[in-house]
């Protein structure tokens, strides 16, 4: 029996909040790893030899047209997912962000993202997160006040 390939990836994310809002991606069909129509936290994989925080800069602007100010880690989880006949080991380096603010403009083309948006908790009903953006909203809640 073949064994089905497995993936590895660092992928950097941006927890970024505008008061009660979210700022959240929609992911598009072109997802490697998350299903396709959920909600998804900015940023991605981190290139060889690129540093996490520079990744995440540009996956930000990529995804949403903004600038990334300042970020600082707040924690690191492993996920698995299977997608396209691929199994995936994703380690995903989270970072409370401070944005430069602008409008939200996905720039990357045919990427995987294919919306990006403020969104308050009240408009997130169903599953509709992806595994790390539902992670995403435990880590604010545990955050002090």
């Amino acid at each position: 029996m073949l064994e089905e390939p497995v993936r590895s990836r660092v992928s950097a994310y941006a927890i970024a909040r505008d008061g009660a809002r979210l700022l959240l991606t929609r992911l598009s069909d072109a997802s490697p790893v998350f299903e396709p129509g959920r909600w998804h936290l900015p940023g991605g994989g981190i290139d060889p030899g690129e540093q996490p925080a520079d990744a995440l800069a540009r996956e930000l602007h990529e995804e949403t047209g903004l600038e990334l100010l300042d970020a600082r880690l707040l924690e690191a989880r492993s996920y698995t997912a299977r997608r396209l006949g691929t199994t995936w080991h994703l380690v995903g380096l989270f970072y409370l962000a401070r944005l430069a603010p602008g409008p939200l403009v996905v720039t990357e083309r045919d990427g995987s993202t294919s919306e990006a948006r403020w969104i308050s908790r009240s408009e997130l009903t169903g599953p509709v997160l992806s595994p790390a953006a539902a992670d995403a909203l435990r880590m604010i809640d545990a955050l002090p006040a």
